[in-house]
């Protein structure tokens, strides 16, 4: 039976202001990506964020971004590769104290945002990722879009690596997200969404925004925890994927 990772962006809350549902998600995904407190998240967070994935035996993951805070690092940054390099294994560092205290093992880093679309691309910042990672850890695993410049950078830097398709994002004809601030990035649907990410994981195909159909490698699929219907949605794509036969599996 096929399987595949189920993963979510979580722990991004800050101070007085709460960002998710990532109690209710957390019992239904297999990987949570952890935010490290450049783009969102603060110690606390992180803490209860990591003792959630303890005591739901749900694998724990870095996901560090831009600093950034006012844009939830979501707007492009100008750093050079050792700056990307540096704040990188900062944050991947922090989290890892938690997890540590925590007794969980730091499994996987996933960018985040900007961070995360800039590296699709560039291959230099890519490789600042990669290298961030090795020198912490090297058995973790880099989480990045399917066909990325993060993947090749992982592969030729000695990296495991996995490749993460989206339930509600659309793509473009070169594989990559189609911008937010573009219409239809976004996709809404939820029905639609299900059964994108069923052809993903049986087929390795998804449509593009054009209309034209990309392949695509599905070894996770991320499901966002911040909206209005976050819950309902993770459990549904959840149920969904068992139904056609495949099953929920931790990369």
């Amino acid at each position: 039976m096929p399987a595949i990772d189920l993963n979510c962006d979580l722990g991004e809350s800050f101070g007085v202001y709460k960002i998710g549902m990532d109690n209710e998600v957390l019992p239904f995904v297999t990987s949570a990506n952890i935010a490290c407190g450049f783009h969102a998240g603060d110690p606390l967070v992180m803490e209860k964020t990591v003792a959630l994935c303890r005591e739901h035996g749900v694998r724990a993951g870095a996901h560090p971004g831009f600093p950034d805070l006012a844009g939830f690092g979501r707007r492009n940054m100008s750093l050079s590769p050792e700056e990307a390099k540096a704040g990188v294994m900062y944050q991947i560092g922090a989290l890892k104290a938690f997890c540590d205290g925590a007794g969980v093992r730091l499994c996987h880093v996933k960018p985040h945002g900007a961070l995360y679309n800039m590296a699709a691309k560039d291959y230099k910042l890519a490789k600042a990722i990669c290298q961030a990672i090795k020198e912490v850890d090297e058995s973790m695993v880099l989480l990045a879009l399917s066909g990325s410049e993060m993947l090749r950078a992982a592969k030729e830097l000695g990296i495991s690596c996995a490749s993460e398709v989206f339930a509600d994002r659309a793509y473009q004809r070169d594989g990559t997200l189609v911008p937010r601030s573009q219409k239809g990035a976004v996709i809404e649907d939820e029905d639609l969404a299900v059964s994108r990410v069923i052809r993903m994981a049986r087929e390795g195909k998804v449509e593009a925004i054009d209309g034209s159909d990309i392949s695509i490698e599905a070894d996770s699929v991320c499901v966002h925890g911040d909206g209005k219907r976050a819950l309902e949605f993770v459990k549904k794509i959840r149920e969904s994927l068992e139904n056609a036969g495949i099953g929920l599996k931790a990369f």
